[in-house]
Formats: structure tokens, sequence, C-alpha cells
């Protein structure tokens, strides 16, 4: 049973950062396996970035837009702390990751090193989100 007494927005904002925690774990074993599953891997990256900072937002009681655009998400969460605006080439890195690989075509699969930097844009803006939260007693 919900405790009644939880703040509705610390709730969800925990809600998003436990996906997006696992978006991030799932990435890192897909990266892992054999063979590694590289189009997955760094969609899970983007998914797992795109949670964090809705996540935060969530949790600064701000309305949550149905886009996966990180620059955008990233502007909203840097126009509430001015820390976030470091993540911007994280963000770059990681949004066309939410499309490009999803269906088949004519694209072609990310490297292995490619993967492994998506997977630490999407750690570096996770972290970010979660140490903004703890900083404002979420």
């Amino acid at each position: 049973m919900a405790d009644r007494g939880a703040d509705p927005a610390a709730l969800l904002s925990a809600q998003w950062m436990e996906k997006a925690r696992r978006d991030l774990a799932s990435a890192i074993r897909l990266l892992d396996g054999e063979p590694p599953y590289l189009d997955t891997a760094v969609y899970h990256c983007q998914q797992a970035a795109e949670k964090a900072l809705k996540g935060y937002l969530a949790g600064r009681g701000q309305p949550l837009r149905r886009v996966h655009d990180l620059i955008l998400l990233l502007d909203e969460c840097t126009g509430l702390h001015p820390s976030f605006g470091r993540l911007a080439d994280a963000a770059a890195t990681l949004t066309p990751y939410g499309t490009a690989f999803r269906y088949p075509g004519n694209v072609q699969e990310p490297s292995l090193p490619e993967a492994r930097e998506a997977v630490e844009a999407a750690r570096s803006i996770l972290d970010l989100a979660a140490l903004r939260m703890v900083r404002q007693g979420q």
C-alpha cells in the first residue's frame, strides 16, 4: 500500500529514475552479450537518459512532454538548474539513438566504441539527475 503522506512528485520521480536505471543496466547487458546487440544497447541508452531527465522534471513538479528529444528535455532541466547545461554533448549524442536503429532499413549499426560512448553519456545524464534530486531533498 502506498504511503499516504508521500509526495506524489517525489514518488513519480523515483519511478522514472528506476526505469532509467533499468534501461542503462539493460544496455550494459546487451553490450556484454555474445554477440553484443549494439543497436538495441544504444536505444536503451537514449531511453535511460530520457527517463532520467523526465524523472528530474517530475520531481520538480514540471509537466512532462511526450517528446524523445533529449536536447529539448535538457533545456527544460537547465532552466531549473544550470548544471545540466554541461550535458549538451551527451544529449546530442544520444538523441538520434531513440529512433535510428529501431526499424530495419539502410542504417549502419553503431560501432562498439559508439555504443560504449552512449553508455557513458547515458550514465552522465542519469548521475547528474540523481545528484540534483538528492541535493533537493527528493
